[in-house]
């Protein structure tokens, strides 16, 4: 069985979707085959060029034209956030699935017109939160949920890097508008790798920062732009389940390439994971005693979830764009089975619902409640 698929945007992660589409049958054998039938890019020329290069038989810079073509039966949105919401929107009008990048909208009012459009429509609807698809995190997972460590007593995750963190690094389109600083761009990750790893936030006492405040002009250098969104952010926060954590952000972190970082704390153990070594996870074991005391390293292999599939050898690892190829499988598996599968809508409302909260907590500078 195969479906149409269109894509919406074909820069980075465009090129990752398109990519893992095509594998995604030939790695797991899914039931669910894709044809790459159009790619929209914002030039028509741009359009034919990453045609030819990713395999889609046909090319537009219109995505209107894209999602009403009856061919193209399934849509992966991965252009800029701003975007998100329009074709969304008219993709469940007409009734087709789709895979949107994070974070779901530019706002929590996109985020909240999305979900409640997807849910209107009863279509298959998943988020773009691949990086919690790593063997080591999907194993993390469940030795909280088989009481490894017992119950969680705090949560420490951060999401940087070090790409803005030159002063004379000129200005682009992630130096300004909300949606596209270090809050709107970087922290949707590692909020929803809190909420799947713990539970929901409940509330939240936020610090946001633009370290350099203005940056030179990418047409003129000595021409100065101002900074308008943030380089840093952090919280303190408390989860539904009355777990404390504390998360950070950065785009400035020099030395950071892909912070994704987490450190869990519980009753009878912790465990650690850093997203720069993504097949290790650090275990410690209070009921080792004294003279094995310490974090070990378990090396992912076959016997963990999803990786077999990629690699029979133990310690060999998988890598990014793999787990954009298990989030392309599970997108269609969705769709042959009739049935979303998480992250949904509903679970990137949920993130954006923090971001809002993060943002209303610095400006009043006080706690404030989630929902």
């Amino acid at each position: 069985m195969e479906i149409g698929i269109g894509l919406i945007g074909g820069g980075y992660m465009g090129k990752l979707h398109a990519v893992a589409l095509n594998a995604a049958g030939a790695v797991f054998d899914t039931k669910l085959r894709t044809r790459l039938e159009m790619i929209c890019t914002t030039t028509e020329d741009g359009a034919e060029d990453k045609a030819r290069q990713f395999g889609f038989a046909r090319a537009t810079s219109d995505w209107h034209k894209l999602v009403n073509d009856p061919c193209v039966e399934a849509i992966v949105i991965a252009s800029p956030q701003t975007t998100h919401r329009e074709i969304a929107l008219e993709a469940f009008r007409l009734g087709k699935p789709v895979l949107c990048e994070k974070p779901l909208g530019a706002s929590l009012s996109d985020a909240t017109a999305m979900a409640q459009a997807a849910e209107e429509s009863g279509q298959i609807n998943m988020v773009g939160f691949n990086y919690i698809r790593t063997p080591a995190t999907q194993l993390a997972l469940k030795l909280i949920k088989d009481g490894i460590i017992g119950d969680i007593t705090f949560f420490r995750g951060e999401h940087t890097e070090d790409f803005f963190a030159d002063p004379n690094a000129p200005a682009t389109w992630r130096s300004s508008g909300d949606a596209n600083g270090t809050m709107g761009d970087l922290s949707p990750h590692m909020i929803n790798c809190a909420h799947v790893l713990v539970g929901a936030i409940k509330s939240v006492n936020a610090q946001i920062e633009t370290v350099f405040k203005s940056r030179p002009s990418q047409c003129a250098p000595n021409i100065v732009e101002q900074v308008t969104n943030d380089d840093v952010a952090q919280f303190m926060c408390t989860f539904e389940n009355g777990v404390t954590g504390h998360l950070l952000f950065s785009r400035v972190a020099l030395g950071k390439k892909m912070g994704i970082i987490y450190e869990i704390t519980g009753t009878k153990g912790a465990l650690r994971f850093d997203q720069e070594d993504q097949n290790a996870l650090w275990l410690y074991r209070m009921k080792d005693g004294p003279e094995q005391s310490g974090f070990r390293k378990i090396l992912t292999n076959p016997h963990h979830p999803d990786y077999a599939a990629f690699c029979l050898g133990p310690g060999h690892g998988t890598g990014y764009q793999d787990q954009l190829i298990i989030e392309a499988r599970d997108f269609l598996e969705a769709i042959a089975t009739g049935e979303t599968k998480w992250p949904t809508f509903k679970d990137g409302l949920e993130v954006s619902k923090v971001v809002d909260a993060a943002r209303r907590s610095h400006q009043s500078g006080s706690w404030v409640d989630v929902n």
